[in-house]
């Protein structure tokens, strides 16, 4: 019997700036000749298979390599009103560059992106609309980024219910689900530097200028009283992206207990910080090697999955066929 090749569904999971690593992780699957026929992100994860899915990646690799701890203040635009720290117009101005004009549903494969509402806490799943909108709801961390408007609610970010979106691929359809679970080094965290290091070391130096008028900025006093620390305590936004972290881990760890994956990819990553957006060259090495750790794992589920739905789907007389050349090999 021709086995059959299973429907393929990837949930790529949140992580903030660990997410580069999914980068690698789609990379290596296609090199491997995996081409998931439905992609699920949650956060960072939404955003990197969305622009996977709109034949964008090259540019988003390009962009994200290019980073470092000075150029991110270009990016962010600290305020103090519409719900978050950041403004995100700028990364706004960039997403709608690249992404503008494309809808979910035009995308050739399944595409979901997983956000919050903020009213009720329950979770919801953004498969059609501009897919720029849908990509801004599911990585609204609260706090840090605006919440988005939607059907008369507001959104924010997905990982507060579903880091590891296994469960909607398989509501999609996905027979075989590949989760890729950024934050599963345990013993990594260990040697891990503070999540908030750029913010607050980097950013405190911000574009401003020197000296006292530069000092004086509006810009530069906020960051300060955002990213500064006092007597040794950590930091308002510290305190924020650490908290978030533990949610995030939680949660996680509950989720794929109760739904888990066929296969789980999960980049070495306990050493990134969740701020640590200029190390995508090493954290997308990370993914691609993660692949490679996974594949023989894959290359099974593939298989068995495969020929089981042949023999569920071949009519009565080749399944008994099918049986007995298993219980006779």
């Amino acid at each position: 019997m021709t086995p059959y090749r299973p429907r393929i569904g990837l949930a790529l999971g949140s992580g903030v700036a660990r997410g580069w690593a999914h980068i690698g992780v789609l990379h290596a699957l296609a090199r491997a000749g995996i081409r998931p026929d439905i992609v699920v992100g949650t956060s960072i994860g939404a955003l990197v298979g969305g622009v996977y899915l709109a034949n964008k990646l090259d540019v988003l690799e390009d962009w994200a390599r290019s980073l470092n701890k000075r150029s991110l203040w270009r990016y962010l635009d600290v305020r103090l009103s519409g719900g978050g720290l950041i403004g995100g117009s700028r990364l706004n101005a960039i997403l709608d560059a690249n992404l503008g004009g494309i809808m979910v549903e035009s995308l050739d494969r399944r595409f979901a992106a997983v956000a919050t509402d903020l009213g009720s806490g329950h979770e919801v799943w953004l498969r059609e609309g501009p897919l720029a909108l849908a990509l801004r709801a599911s990585y609204a961390l609260p706090g840090v980024f605006s919440p988005l408007q939607h059907d008369g609610g507001w959104l924010v970010d997905g990982a507060l219910v579903n880091p590891v979106p296994v469960s909607v691929c398989r509501a999609l359809g996905a027979r075989l689900v590949i989760a890729v679970n950024l934050n599963a080094d345990v013993f990594g965290r260990s040697r891990a530097q503070n999540p908030a290091r750029v913010a607050e070391a980097e950013l405190l130096d911000g574009p401003a200028g020197g000296g006292f008028m530069g000092a004086l900025n509006p810009q530069r006093l906020l960051a300060r009283k955002l990213f500064g620390r006092d007597d040794g305590a950590p930091s308002l936004f510290t305190v924020m992206v650490d908290s978030l972290s533990i949610i995030q881990d939680r949660v996680t760890r509950s989720r794929l207990a109760g739904d888990p994956p066929d296969v789980t990819i999960a980049p070495r990553l306990g050493d990134v910080g969740l701020l640590d957006f200029d190390r995508a060259a090493e954290m997308i090495e990370e993914g691609e090697a993660a692949v490679e750790r996974a594949l023989p794992f894959l290359r099974e589920a593939m298989s068995v999955l495969g020929m089981r739905f042949a023999q569920e789907s071949a009519p009565p007389d080749a399944r008994r066929v099918a049986n007995w050349e298993t219980a006779t090999d």
